[in-house]
């Protein structure tokens, strides 16, 4: 079973959500995402200053097995991306959730964040998925 922090919002297309607590998320891919991917090869990232809708597709992460689109699992403005990614991808295998991260974004609307899955909803998704 992959790791699953307790103190994360999650999606069920594997994104997870840090609420930074002032207004902005952070967002990047689940340990269970990355290691399904395998080893990521290329990390398309968006402009900070788009505005993304929740479900809005905004980057591209490609690994040696196949190529997945990010979706924003919430509305908001991107305020920052992690630049680190455009020269080593292989951080989110190797800490999806610490240096790994993909984007931060400005909330259109904080309590969206209740509509996402907690993490013991979260496990059960992926355990069903598993089975």
């Amino acid at each position: 079973m992959s790791s699953i922090p307790g103190n994360l919002h999650y999606t069920e297309s594997h994104e997870w959500v840090k609420d930074n607590g002032d207004g902005t998320v952070t967002i990047g891919i689940t340990d269970h995402a990355q290691q399904a991917l395998g080893d990521v090869v290329f990390v398309e990232l968006p402009e900070v200053g788009r505005s993304l809708d929740n479900g809005d597709e905004f980057g591209v992460i490609e690994s040696v097995k196949a190529a997945s689109d990010l979706y924003a699992p919430l509305a908001g403005d991107v305020v920052e991306i992690n630049e680190t990614l455009e020269e080593a991808p292989e951080t989110i295998n190797e800490a999806p959730y610490e240096g790994g991260w993909i984007i931060k974004l400005k909330l259109a609307d904080s309590s969206a964040l209740d509509d996402l899955l907690d993490t013991d909803a979260y496990t059960r998704h992926v355990e069903a998925e598993e089975d």
